[in-house]
């Protein structure tokens, strides 16, 4: 809920922390923000133009695909790399942190998880349409719509781990609101992702030199402590690949109607690799 993590939330617009009334959320200045009746609140600035945010039809692709377990695999592996900062976490204040959550379902797998069983988590999305969605993924979800480009409306060092599943990285708040101990998980897709698909699909390609480019943006705030590989492969119908499709940035570069005509010349259902490159990084002083 949007109660457990307010303590850890800033003004967009001054930075002071926030506090929850019956009419939303305010600062001492008097700065106010609405608070959704789906439960998550926007607090992006009133300048700010969510250009880049998941669609609607990106979100349900998303969610669909995700409940279906195909990421499952993946979604474990995350929940037991993701490391506390103390050797008791309860005795420590401060949340989970997911930036760039979209549905929240990585971020609902690692709170699950029994180092985490008390702890918040505050998830962090430009995509009001995918803050929806992360309010109602776990009772200990807070849902905030905001862009991971600007300051973040989190207070100093109030996270205790961060996520960072298939979004932007903002190095420099990263290591701001991130405990001193704390730690940050990146997943991103390696060059193997999807296979031969993106070939016979005309998908965008991963770039072989990702993780290098990963550390190179971390650098000046974060060590890297280990990087591991995950791959497996999973049997899809053709509507599940389209699904696939739909929830990444490829959805924004081929036109519908040439998608499914080129699925249709594959078999179905048709084996696709999915392949992960998950990197945890220790923050510097």
């Amino acid at each position: 809920m949007l109660a457990d993590v307010v303590e850890y939330l800033t003004c967009p617009v001054c930075g002071q922390p926030l506090a929850q009334d019956d009419r939303g959320l305010r600062c001492p200045e008097r700065h106010s923000f609405d608070v959704a009746k789906q439960g998550y609140a926007n607090l992006l600035p009133g300048n700010a133009r969510p250009g880049t945010a998941d669609t609607p039809e990106m979100v349900r692709a998303r969610d669909a695909f995700l409940t279906a377990g195909h990421f499952a695999p993946m979604a474990k592996a995350l929940a037991h790399l993701v490391p506390t900062p103390l050797d008791e976490p309860d005795a420590h204040h401060g949340c989970l942190l997911d930036a760039g959550a979209g549905t929240g379902y990585y971020l609902s797998t690692v709170l699950d998880g029994p180092q985490w069983q008390k702890t918040p988590g505050l998830a962090l999305d430009i995509s009001k349409h995918a803050a929806r969605r992360a309010a109602r993924a776990h009772p200990r979800i807070g849902a905030i719509v905001a862009d991971l480009w600007r300051p973040l409306p989190v207070a100093d060092g109030s996270a205790l781990a961060i996520l960072n599943v298939f979004a932007p990285r903002n190095a420099g708040e990263f290591h701001r609101v991130l405990h001193p101990d704390g730690s940050l998980v990146v997943v991103t897709p390696s060059s193997r992702h999807m296979g031969p698909l993106v070939d016979a699909l005309g998908l965008l390609k991963v770039d072989e030199q990702k993780s290098e480019r990963t550390d190179a943006t971390l650098a000046d705030h974060f060590d890297l402590v280990s990087r591991d590989e995950l791959e497996f492969e999973a049997s899809l119908a053709h509507e599940e690949i389209l699904t696939l499709v739909g929830m990444g940035p490829s959805a924004h570069h081929i036109p519908a109607d040439v998608l499914a005509e080129r699925l249709s010349a594959l078999p179905d259902p048709h084996p696709v690799p999915l392949s992960f490159v998950l990197s945890h990084f220790r923050r510097k002083p």
